[in-house]
């Protein structure tokens, strides 16, 4: 097998080597973003609940940007929910922000019961620019 091509974005390095995964990892012209959360530099939680989920979008975008790609070329997002009914219009609001027109992407939200003390999770593919 051939070694993996991981993409990291500056910073926050805390969480991926605490939890032992690679941020995103290029595949042909695919990107495979793993879950981003409202964390902090230091891998901890932001506790206010639209904060954290603004943070996530931005993790997200850095590590999107470290693989030379955007928002604008995501094609599929999962995003995971601790409590989806009560939270769905923040995260509306932070979804509308980063994709602000059409043609907008797949989306596939999930209520999960865990999210390692986060209360929002995003990960995308993403078709990387030529």
């Amino acid at each position: 097998m051939a070694k993996r091509d991981v993409v990291f974005p500056s910073g926050r390095q805390a969480l991926y080597e605490h939890n032992a995964y690679s941020a995103a990892v290029r595949s042909g012209d695919f990107l495979f973003v793993s879950g981003q959360v409202g964390s902090r530099e230091d891998g901890s939680p932001e506790p206010d609940f639209a904060a954290q989920v603004q943070l996530a979008f931005d993790n997200l975008k850095s590590v999107l940007k470290a693989a030379g790609a955007n928002f604008e070329d995501i094609v599929d997002v999962t995003s995971f929910h601790t409590d989806p009914e009560a939270q769905f219009a923040i995260v509306m609001e932070a979804k509308a922000r980063a994709f602000p027109e059409q043609p907008y992407p797949n989306w596939t939200a999930v209520g999960v019961t865990w999210l390692a003390g986060f209360d929002f999770e995003i990960k995308v593919i993403a078709k990387l620019p030529e």
